[in-house]
């Protein structure tokens, strides 16, 4: 065997380590997620609750929103920050008893529903649709 196989070798191995490890990570938190809580329903199975019951409540300009606002999401992973982002839109609309869903609470949701290092894309894109973010601040901190 030559030296520069075996280094091959090597990295080839490190290579499929490291890449079971990442997959394995991103299953398994996928995995507790879909643990049930004390209520019985996992997390997963309340957004796909509000999701369903909050359905028809969708105009087409909120979903157009939304759509934009998980565009810098990678493809491979927008279905389910779309299916998080709209269970925790849902779950207000249903908590302050709203017909439909205004861009008030699609705002509300999906800044509850992301991490803080994505408000900054969110600003920049509430910006340059015109929208007043004033209103929304205290949720930011």
């Amino acid at each position: 065997m030559t030296t520069s196989f075996a280094i091959f070798i090597v990295f080839w191995t490190f290579l499929l380590v490291g890449l079971l490890a990442i997959g394995g990570f991103f299953m398994f938190r996928k995995f507790l997620k879909k643990l049930p809580k004390e209520d019985g329903k996992s997390i997963i199975d309340w957004e796909e609750h509000y999701v369903d019951k909050t359905r028809h409540m969708w105009n087409d300009q909120e979903k157009i929103l939304l759509e934009e606002l998980i565009s810098p999401v990678p493809e491979l992973f927008r279905d389910v920050a779309r299916q998080k982002i709209a269970g925790k839109i849902g779950e207000i609309a249903l908590q302050k008893n709203r017909k439909i869903i205004s861009q008030d609470i699609l705002i509300e949701g999906y800044i509850l529903a992301t991490p803080k290092r994505d408000h900054k894309f969110l600003l920049k894109k509430l910006d340059e649709k015109k929208i007043d973010v004033t209103p929304y601040l205290s949720l930011f901190d």
